[in-house]
């Protein structure tokens, strides 16, 4: 009579089961060969091991590690500790137990990952890779679950660095903080945009015994030096003097910035640009500040148009507004008059006035010679005002930075959708050819977009080599993933059935490396992100996903929460003294050229 064969899978069961048996009957048989009895234990231990190493039953829920390895050490010392059956018998089950129970869970740890965060691993750069340019951070990641220490090496700053993140996700503290030290100690000129001043500057102050440190502050005048950044020597040709203008507008009202064109812009960037080149030619800028300049707009119309239409390189500029004067255009003019007044009178004061009219310090800071920092404070509660005119600080800068044979430079920008950069993404396009790193911290590509417009801020986003994000949600979240771009990664799939026999599938698929939803949950001083090389120091994995290490902090010396360490002699009179004396020179000015018409 012919019978069927069993089919492959029964026939293995059925290997495994006279295992076990082997296994036990070894264990029993030792007791009846004394002085055999370590061997006997021995070879039931073996066909143990090779037993649950084949097949296990099905998984209970509360298995784990901790029980498992708990039940084969208190297994081992009963077993081995004493010839006594009574004893050794529960520590061959406890054995037996404890090692189904870690193959189980090393087969099945898939099965509590319910967010996927064991096949959301991949390998990353474990090695310290310096040069005289780079800054690098210590970090930590897991990789298949084990922790392993990592570094992420940004060995080419100047290729821009964006660093994107939601309040309080570390920004500053596991970032920022560690490009200031480091760049410090590698001899930057620094630029340090601290929108909660005196937060980064006190942190400047700490590491900068090598560097001349400056501030400029409008809220703490007796902390900050005088600059003038539309000084005669920042303002070479009539194109500079517009673009100056034109920054100094689009700061004070943001809404402009999508309005290329537009006649009522265009009129008052105009005006300013006018009033501005005019003061720069006149007794060779002389009075060339913005408060003078502010001043001369206050002028009645008839005297102003008089004093403009007389220098030549500014007729064409003012023309429009001399017609609509003489055609008693009155609305038409009062428009493009008001443009400028109502936006600049929200500088007028004294300690904005006495700032922006000094000349203690320049805007080159990365001259060869002993390296400068420049910190520049805001306040967030006037962020609108200020933000203003450091966008017209930058725009000096800017040009006197981006110079060949100078000293490396560094801007740092905290939230740096706060301010107004003009052609910052032209900027980040050719500053790297003359050694300037610019690092922009913001909270959400959002804020770009609605600061510079949708292809602007794609551009900056897009341009900055070394991306680093924190927590952040939504459209920014998704836009980040997809530049981390994607791995393969395992996939795992158990069933069981009635009977409890358990089968595994094994398979591969092409996912997100860092996928929304965990750029979504990451927790405070956690990062992904993907760095720019060079063509002699390439770095083989790019992309992390890691937890920083807190930085170095100068014991006694770092107090985010206090005062600089540095005060001028100030006297307040002297602010008003200012006020009344940039007044009175233009009152003067006007009326002298009004006599010699």
């Amino acid at each position: 009579m012919n019978t069927r064969p069993l089919p492959l899978r029964a026939q293995v069961d059925r290997i495994i089961f006279f295992m076990f048996l082997a296994s036990a009957g070894l264990f029993l048989a030792g007791y009846f060969h004394p002085g055999e009895l370590n061997n006997y234990k021995r070879s039931s231990l073996i066909l143990l091991v090779l037993a649950v190493a084949a097949r296990v039953p099905a998984k209970n829920q509360s298995y784990t590690k901790k029980k498992g390895y708990g039940l084969i050490a208190g297994g081992l010392l009963f077993y081995w500790s004493t010839s006594l059956f009574l004893l050794n018998l529960p520590g061959y089950i406890s054995m037996a137990y404890g090692l189904i129970m870690i193959k189980r869970l090393m087969l099945g740890n898939h099965v509590n990952d319910v967010f996927n965060r064991f096949n959301e691993t991949f390998p990353q750069e474990e090695r310290l890779l310096e040069n005289e340019f780079s800054f690098n951070l210590r970090a930590k990641y897991l990789l298949r679950g084990e922790v392993r220490k990592s570094w992420v090496n940004i060995i080419n700053p100047f290729r821009g660095t964006l660093i994107i993140g939601s309040p309080g996700c570390g920004k500053t503290h596991f970032v920022i903080r560690q490009i200031i030290e480091q760049h410090i100690e590698k001899k930057y000129s620094l630029f340090i945009y601290d929108f909660k001043y005196p937060d980064l500057t006190n942190m400047a102050r700490a590491y900068a015994s090598t560097h001349d440190l400056h501030v400029i502050s409008f809220d703490h005048l007796n902390q900050s030096s005088r600059c003038n950044p539309v000084d005669p020597s920042l303002i070479h040709d009539l194109m500079e003097a517009a673009e100056s203008a034109r920054t100094i507008l689009l700061g004070l009202n943001p809404e402009w910035i999508k309005k290329p064109g537009d006649f009522w812009v265009e009129s008052s960037v105009n005006l300013l640009t006018a009033c501005l080149y005019y003061l720069r030619l006149y007794e060779n800028g002389k009075y060339c500040t913005l408060p003078h300049v502010i001043e001369l707009l206050q002028t009645p119309y008839e005297q102003l148009f008089s004093l403009l239409e007389r220098e030549p390189q500014v007729q064409a500029l003012i023309r429009p507004f001399i017609t609509a004067f003489e055609n008693k255009a009155q609305s038409q003019l009062e428009g493009q008059m008001a443009g400028v007044t109502i936006s600049l009178t929200k500088l007028c004061s004294p300690d904005v006035y006495y700032i922006l009219s000094g000349n203690d310090l320049t805007l080159d800071i990365n001259r060869t010679g002993k390296p400068q920092i420049l910190c520049m404070g805001n306040n967030p509660q006037k962020a609108n005002i200020y933000g203003a005119i450091i966008s017209l600080y930058l725009t000096a800068l800017s040009r006197q930075l981006n110079q060949p044979g100078k000293n490396k430079c560094s801007l740092i920008f905290d939230e740096f959708a706060s301010v107004y950069f003009s052609d910052a993404d032209k900027f980040l396009a050719t500053a790297r050819s003359n050694k300037v790193a610019t690092t922009m911290a913001i909270q959400d590509i959002s804020q770009l977009q609605s600061l510079y417009g949708d292809k602007r801020a794609a551009t900056i986003v897009n341009m900055a080599g070394n991306k680093i994000c924190g927590q952040v949600t939504g459209e920014t979240a998704r836009q980040v993933s997809e530049i981390f771009g994607k791995t393969v990664q395992p996939r795992q799939s158990s069933s069981i059935n009635f009977n409890h026999e358990v089968s595994h599938s094994y398979s591969t698929s092409l996912e997100y490396a860092v996928p929304a939803s965990r750029i979504a949950s990451l927790s405070s001083g956690e990062f992904a992100g993907i760095i720019a090389d060079n063509p002699d120091q390439p770095v083989a994995f790019k992309t992390f996903l890691c937890k920083m290490y807190t930085p170095r902090v100068v014991a006694g010396k770092v107090d985010p929460a206090g005062e600089p360490g540095f005060h001028y002699e100030f006297d307040r009179s002297v602010v008003e003294k200012n006020f009344l004396k940039i007044r009175s020179e233009i009152k003067a000015l006007v009326e002298r050229e009004a006599g010699n018409n």
